[in-house]
């Protein structure tokens, strides 16, 4: 089982990093959640984990926007 991290931003959305461990990849959300960058910049939207299956089908485990 493997898990991603997307950011969603005014051109679509952007793959961050792919993670086998699903406590790492909580770790890059949150890290990127509070990241004073994502939150100034105003193109970024919002960052997503999801945890992949089979057949390209994706279940969304956390979603963060920034506003």
């Amino acid at each position: 089982m493997t898990f991603t991290i997307y950011t969603h931003d005014s051109w679509g959305l952007v793959t961050v990093g792919h993670y086998q461990c699903l406590e790492l990849a909580r770790e890059v959300f949150h890290a990127l959640s509070s990241d004073p960058w994502y939150k100034q910049d105003g193109t970024v939207k919002g960052v997503e984990l999801v945890q992949d299956a089979e057949g390209g089908a994706a279940l969304r485990l956390d979603w963060f926007a920034f506003q």
